[in-house]
């Protein structure tokens, strides 16, 4: 087991608890509870079914934390509802680009599965092949913003990474974390006025 995995254990229970922590945006659909871990048997059958290998840390996070629930925006997606996507091809330079499922018709590339629920057409997707294999990327699935890469080495980097800037009460639009210093409605931006 990945060292990492009991102390993301502990930081996630105690995440509830801090009174100064950051606002999660769709928390409220996770309350920071995991779905029950996942079987070795059942992550090896959606690799033979869908003939891929999730990336090491991924894996771990699933058989060792959890196979859905909390995780940044909306949650992670269980795996039987993960898709495979790959990304649109390449359009003027410097545009945004896309993703479209993996499936008959779909553009060749490397693959990316959509793992957690950020609403509406964006998306948040680990790379599994080529070489942004074990990478979380954001963006929209429809191309209107990124795919963003993240800095964080693989998926467990980057949900300690949530996980830690929650807890320090930090701002971090990347995550869609909100800290309790605006003093604010995370949605604020996004609400009508009041008339």
């Amino acid at each position: 087991m990945d060292p990492r995995i009991p102390r993301l254990r502990r930081k996630l229970a105690a995440i509830p608890f801090q009174p100064l922590r950051s606002h999660s945006f769709g928390e409220e659909q996770h309350r920071f509870s995991c779905g029950p871990k996942l079987s070795e048997a059942r992550v090896a059958a959606f690799e033979t079914e869908h003939a891929i290998v999730l990336p090491d840390a991924y894996r771990q996070f699933l058989t060792g934390i959890g196979g859905s629930g909390a995780a940044p925006f909306y949650g992670l997606v269980p795996l039987e509802r993960c898709a495979l996507l790959v990304m649109d091809p390449r359009g003027r330079p410097g545009t945004p680009r896309g993703f479209t499922g993996a499936g008959p018709g779909a553009p060749e590339g490397d693959l990316f599965l959509h793992i957690i629920g950020m609403g509406c057409t964006d998306v948040c997707v680990l790379g599994v092949t080529g070489p942004l294999t074990g990478r979380v990327l954001t963006g929209n699935a429809d191309g209107y913003w990124g795919p963003n890469v993240s800095s964080a080495a693989d998926y467990l980097d980057w949900y300690g990474r949530w996980l830690t800037h929650m807890g320090a009460g930090r701002d971090n639009r990347a995550l869609e974390l909100t800290s309790p210093r605006l003093r604010a409605h995370p949605n604020r931006h996004r609400m009508a006025p009041v008339i």
